[in-house]
Order: structure tokens, then sequence, then C-alpha cells
């Protein structure tokens, strides 16, 4: 008489399992993706200050300070203001950014030399952001419809568990890139490594994160990110500082208009 309830009670585990086993590598990566995307959701608005590290293939250095605010936006990608405050020839220089979950990223740049805003086609987002080893693409917030994935399978970063998800660009023909490797540990869904493979499938770039730390019990955010460019031998660091949340950023606060008057 207990054969029958033992059989219903392991059968729902049997279905789970056999579902589990079946998933492609196509579906697991997907899911890993949705999962760190999902864990983002929620954080509002932030501001924080940058400071932007320059380095040549010989060790020559140069400094940028760049401040650093972003909108959430329920349903779409984030929009992102970024602007340099030093050195002197790129002061109020801005970036503004409405990234989208569907069709090309919305990107314009005002020079505040030339007195204009120029808007930034999507046939030129794999160009260098300001002369640093980010491209005008890494810039923009990275949706999950942008990409179709692949996982690759598990490994060992710098003491972390972690997945390794390969990625590439939905908008090939606008990228840079044909596909991306990306390490995620999988207790936070924290991202610790990109690399980054040109049009010629050739590895271009890696980009590497560390310090994270947790804000409002929720969401983490590395405090120093590398990129290295094989190719030509420079190096791009990103220090981050000022993290603050919940501070009041309207939609008001991100259009065309607004790259004209930043303070």
């Amino acid at each position: 008489m207990r054969i029958l309830p033992t059989l219903f009670f392991l059968l729902p585990l049997l279905v789970t399992s056999s579902v589990v086993l079946a998933e492609t590598p196509g579906e697991r990566g997907l899911a890993i993706a949705h999962e760190a995307d999902a864990r983002e959701n929620g954080f509002g608005d932030f501001t924080s200050d940058m400071e932007m590290v320059l380095r040549n293939r010989h060790g020559q250095e140069s400094s940028r300070k760049i401040r650093i605010r972003t909108l959430e936006v329920v349903g779409d990608g984030d929009k992102a203001l970024t602007i340099f405050d030093s050195p002197r020839d790129v002061k109020g220089t801005a970036l503004l950014t409405f990234s989208h979950k569907i069709g090309d990223d919305d990107q314009w740049l005002y020079l505040p030399a030339l007195k204009r805003v120029k808007r930034i086609a999507s046939r030129n987002k794999s160009g260098s952001f300001m002369g640093s080893e980010f491209a005008y693409e890494d810039i923009a917030s990275q949706e999950v419809e942008k990409y179709t994935y692949k996982y690759l399978g598990d490994a060992l970063y710098n003491g972390h568990d972690c997945t390794m998800v390969e990625s590439y660009p939905v908008d090939a023909a606008n990228s840079g890139y044909t596909r991306m490797v990306s390490w995620r540990d999988k207790d936070e869904f924290r991202l610790w490594k990109v690399e980054y493979y040109d049009r010629k499938a050739s590895h271009l770039k890696t980009l590497t994160m560390d310090d994270y730390n947790q804000y409002l019990e929720l969401f983490w955010r590395p405090h120093r990110m590398e990129m290295i460019n094989h190719q030509n031998g420079k190096t791009t660091e990103l220090h981050w500082r000022n993290f603050r949340f919940a501070t009041g950023l309207r939609d008001a606060d991100f259009n065309k208009n607004s790259l004209r008057r930043v303070r």
C-alpha cells in the first residue's frame, strides 16, 4: 500500500531531473543571463564617481575624472549620463546613452569645444570611447535580448566557482565582436572576466573586475575594472567610488538638452 504514495512523491523529482538533463547549452546560457539580469532589477537609480586611467604599451599613463548617472527604465534598457570633469581638454564632454532591449541603442556625445551634440551611429558602436580601450557598445548596458548564448562549462577564476557562457551579438553587422566569453560566480552571478573576440575571431580584449561591494544588501558593484587590448598593448582601468542609490533622478535628467547643461 505504500508503493503508490512513494511513486507519486518521486514523480515530480524524476520529471524535474529529466528537464535539467535535457537543457541544451543554449538554454542554460540564456537562463544564466536572465538570472544575472534579474538580480540587477529594482535599483531605481544611482550615481558614482570614476577615474579612468589610460596606459599605452610603453606604460605611460594619463587619467580622467568622470561622473556617472544611471536611471533604471522598467521594460527597457537603462539610461546613463557620463560626464568628464578633467583634464581640461575633455572637461564638459558628456555621453548620453539610452539602452534598449530590442533594436539599436541611442547614444549622443556632447563636445563642448564645438558646442554641439553628435549622435553616435550604430555602425560606429565598435569605435573607441574617448580614446580608451572601451568601445561605445561596451559602455551601453548589456541587455539580455541583444545576444544569443551558449553555456561552455564550469571553471574556477580567482578562487570563485564560475560558469563560462559564450554570447554572440544579435546585431553582428554593427558589433565589433563575433563573440564574448564571460565568467560569473555561481553564488551571486557577479561578472569577473570577459574575453572579447574581434570580427576575425581573434582574441581582441580581456575585461577583468574585482573589489566588489554590495549596496542596499542587494546590488553588487565592482570598484575596479581593467580592459586589456591584446592587439595594441594598451590598457584602460576604471576605478569606481562613491556609489549612491535612490538619488531622485528622473527622465528629465536624461535628454539631449541635459547634455549642454551638465554640471
